[in-house]
Formats: C-alpha cells, structure tokens, sequence
C-alpha cells in the first residue's frame, strides 16, 4: 500500500477529527445525568472513527486499512441512532 497517504493527510481522517470536536462541544450542553450514558458512548463512538482510520492506515496493507475503515464505518453508524435518541430525548434540534 505504498501508495497509501500518512493518515493525517487524508480528508476523511481530518473531517474526522472535527467532527470528534463538533461531538464533544455538543455533548457538553447534555444534562448531567447523560454524563455515563449517552455523552459517554457517544463521544467514544466518535473517537473510534478516527482512530481506526490511523490505526488502519498504520498496517500498511490495503485489506487490513479496508477492514478498519469498515470499522470506523459501524461506529458512525452507532453514533448515528445515537444523535437519533439524542433528537428524541430533544437534546439537539438540527
């Protein structure tokens, strides 16, 4: 994979990164009682994505970097039904 960027240069990895700060502010406006529920998944959930990006990108084989991706994948996809819980509880509006 020697064609492979250094994580740190692919767009996804730095829309990534942003979108980790964009959860931690948002989920600083949370009531406190959601402090060990759902500000905690979430914000793993969103840490999880780039770090698989990184860690995927690290093993210098395209099969492995795709299966890692796939990883970062699911966890957007558990951070999505979160923020659909999050819009329920009207914690957040659009």
């Amino acid at each position: 994979m020697s064609d492979l960027k250094n994580h740190k240069e692919l767009n996804v990895y730095k829309d990534s990164i942003d979108f980790v700060v964009w959860i931690y502010e948002l989920t600083k406006k949370f009531p406190s009682v959601e402090k060990f529920g759902l500000v905690s998944q979430m914000r793993r959930a969103a840490v999880s994505i780039p770090g698989n990006i990184s860690e995927g990108a690290a093993r210098k084989n395209t099969k492995e970097f795709i299966q890692y991706l796939y990883i970062s994948l699911g966890s957007a996809a558990e951070l999505e039904t979160q923020m659909n819980i999050v819009k329920k509880l009207g914690y957040y509006n659009d």
